[in-house]
């Protein structure tokens, strides 16, 4: 705008002082930067644009194909156009980026009319996320670099990556819990399918506990007895919070907890076992922008701006999958687990406080904590006290800050197991694979 204001100045004050040299240079000026905006208008708004991805999940380690096609849908021909893919910062840069880009998501073009052009890069999985690819942002004008036109061309895809899955070959979690049936001294359930023997009767027994053929044969009433419920499986609790993690440790820490979690649940889910999932972090899909998009952008640091997902969440509900068994119940944990991300909401006692009523009380309570506070470790001592097999895997890297998670945590009653690195994910279940079963 300033030099159209300029040129008319100017050729206003030609035209006051009879300068015809000026004023015909001014008529030319304006003429060429009224041109130039148009073209530069019609060239943006001629271009049309789709995406295409052969997936939209995967796993680490995998390769996500991205297509891009543009097309000149204007009679007049495109002198140059700038294309970009925009891809979350966060996720392609910094000392560990997630998504690895081979080839160039940024191209320059010329395009003839009803001309097209095709891009073509791939992104290699480092790391579990959710991630927003695109959208395509366009960027032309004219010759003289008068005039410059963004715009934002396709709608943005997702992309899920799961977390890594660490075999594992037991479970001997501080509960004495291993993965599969064990047996209890203490019968929370019984099972009326499954005889354990046969005592005399006792006041209170129901008629249908008389064991009638031992009653004949002995001439005093028996009762049977039941083999107790099996009590098996786990409800993984997830600390989140960003206070829990120091940054200098990060992401590694962060993403040790979930591989262990994501670990765990992949074991007791093939084992038949039930599992479900607790965390206080913030899901990813709570940032996706629903509104505020400016398909127009003035320049290129607005269009990332507008078109990248939202910054924080302002969720304060705990993220939750129900412990039970099913054929899809591996898969809700690990996109939940994908998803999940720091948060500075809900606390972990907080979140338990929340989610305690819709935990079952025959599944260990697994919490894999980095930082424990006296708030967190009472809040477990607290499920303890309320009848629940509680443990905890402490994820630090040095002893010591494990000795002194475990002081609070033994203070309630719960036990805890050390989580330095990820070899230790496996390495946690290798006494319960040499002992065998383990009766309580």
């Amino acid at each position: 705008m300033k030099w159209y204001l300029g040129a008319i100045v100017l050729l206003a004050a030609a035209l006051i002082f009879e300068l015809g040299l000026m004023a015909y240079a001014m008529y030319a000026l304006l003429g060429v930067m009224l041109l130039s905006r148009f073209l530069a208008r019609r060239w943006a708004e001629s271009l049309d644009a789709e995406r295409e991805c052969n997936r939209f999940s995967a796993n680490v380690g995998e390769t996500v194909a991205v297509i891009l096609r543009v097309r000149n849908r204007g009679s007049l021909p495109l002198a140059w156009v700038l294309l970009e893919d925009l891809l979350p910062p966060q996720a392609v840069g910094g000392p560990a980026p997630r998504l690895e880009v081979l080839g160039s998501r940024l191209h320059l073009a010329m395009l003839f009319p009803r001309g097209r052009k095709t891009l073509f890069y791939q992104l290699r999985c480092r790391g579990r996320g959710y991630f927003q690819l695109g959208p395509l942002m366009v960027e032309t004008g004219d010759l003289f670099g008068l005039h410059r036109r963004f715009r934002v061309a396709t709608a943005p895809h997702f992309l899920l990556v799961y977390p890594k899955i660490v075999p594992l070959e037991g479970y001997d979690i501080a509960s004495r819990r291993p993965i599969g049936e064990v047996r209890l001294t203490h019968r929370l359930y019984e099972d009326p399918t499954r005889i354990a023997g046969v005592r005399e009767y006792q006041a209170g027994d129901p008629l249908n506990r008389i064991h009638w053929r031992a009653t004949a044969r002995t001439g005093s009433i028996h009762s049977k007895v039941y083999e107790p419920s099996t009590v098996a499986g786990a409800t993984l609790v997830v600390d989140f919070h960003r206070d829990s993690f120091e940054p200098s440790h990060e992401p590694f820490r962060s993403e040790l907890a979930v591989t262990a979690a994501a670990s765990v649940a992949h074991a007791l889910y093939h084992l038949g076992q039930q599992v479900g999932l607790v965390s206080n972090g913030r899901d990813a899909v709570d940032r996706i922008r629903r509104e505020g998009w400016d398909p127009d952008p003035q320049n290129r640091l607005v269009a990332r701006q507008t078109a990248a997902m939202l910054d924080s969440s302002d969720r304060l509900q705990p993220l939750m999958v129900e412990t039970r068994r099913g054929p899809d119940q591996l898969l809700r944990i690990l996109e939940t687990l994908a998803r999940l991300e720091l948060t500075d909401g809900l606390t972990l006692a907080q979140a338990l406080d929340e989610t305690v009523g819709r935990m079952p009380r025959d599944a260990t309570v697994l919490a894999i904590v980095t930082k424990v506070t006296l708030a967190t470790a009472m809040a477990l001592g607290e499920l303890r006290r309320r009848g629940f097999a509680v443990a905890a895997l402490v994820n630090a890297y040095h002893l010591h800050e494990f000795e002194a998670a475990c002081g609070p945590l033994l203070a309630e009653g719960v036990e805890a197991r050390h989580l330095p690195d990820e070899a230790a994910v496996a390495a946690v279940c290798e006494d319960c694979l040499l002992r065998g079963s383990v009766h309580r």
